[in-house]
């Protein structure tokens, strides 16, 4: 355990921050596999919604914006190939 007031305080924050993003790559996961197994009506639906999470979360600087770029080309592929 940290001794240092200001170290006591940042082990804090990273927490909280650990617990956003983590909720927020649960999320991408979900719709990633809701796209993925969506039925052919509800596909585009589901891959933009997928894609928009996935942008919202470089946006709060959970993911990298290349590895969003590779996450919704994949994706994209995936849900394609479903069809």
């Amino acid at each position: 355990m940290a001794n240092i007031k200001s170290q006591i305080k940042r082990n804090r924050q990273n927490e909280i921050l650990r617990q956003r993003n983590k909720a927020v790559r649960s999320e991408l996961k979900t719709r990633e596999k809701q796209a993925v197994n969506a039925e052919e009506d509800n596909a585009e639906d589901a891959l933009r919604l997928a894609q928009k999470r996935i942008d919202e979360a470089v946006t709060k600087g959970v993911l990298h914006k290349r590895t969003a770029a590779r996450k919704k080309s994949r994706l994209a592929k995936r849900v394609a190939a479903a069809d």
